[in-house]
């Protein structure tokens, strides 16, 4: 729902770019995509050589109710493959939504911090801190933020990116 020079990765790269960082951000997500997606891409994902990936899927796995294990396994593939090129990477993390009972949401919203701990990656709790459950900052379908929405992000989420770079 936003234009391309309103998307994450557009306003990353100009954000770090305004504050001397000489860099290139690649988007290689897909709309709507799991973390089972992300890691049949991994392969065409990294064919351009990143130094610095910021992992962030499984949103929609959590939306989607899939089991946290199977998504906690995908970002863990992930990350090995990731430490395999020596890539450094910044997880961030997601939270399940509320309605899908405690104990989803206690399995769901523990993985990040698991598999940060487990292969020693910069942990970015929440991507959407801030932003989820503001209708303000949000598209009208309530989940995906709006340019303001991801102007925060970017905001909130800098200096983490920047402490990697450096």
């Amino acid at each position: 729902g936003l234009k391309k020079r309103e998307a994450f990765p557009v306003k990353l790269e100009t954000s770090l770019r305004k504050n001397g960082y000489l860099v290139q951000v690649i988007n290689a997500g897909v709309s709507g995509d799991t973390s089972a997606g992300g890691t049949s891409r991994l392969a065409w994902a990294l064919t351009d050589n990143p130094q610095i990936v910021i992992l962030e899927l499984g949103a929609n796995d959590g939306l989607r109710g899939l089991d946290p294990k199977e998504t906690k396994a995908n970002l863990d593939a992930i990350l090995k493959k990731l430490k395999e090129r020596s890539i450094v990477v910044l997880l961030a993390g997601m939270l399940a939504p509320p309605n899908l009972g405690k104990k989803y949401v206690t399995e769901f919203n523990q993985i990040y911090p698991d598999l940060a701990k487990k292969h020693n990656v910069a942990l970015y709790d929440f991507f959407l801190e801030g932003v989820a459950n503001n209708p303000s900052l949000n598209q009208i379908d309530g989940i995906h933020p709006n340019s303001s929405g991801v102007n925060k992000i970017v905001d909130r989420i800098l200096p983490t990116i920047t402490a990697l770079i450096d």
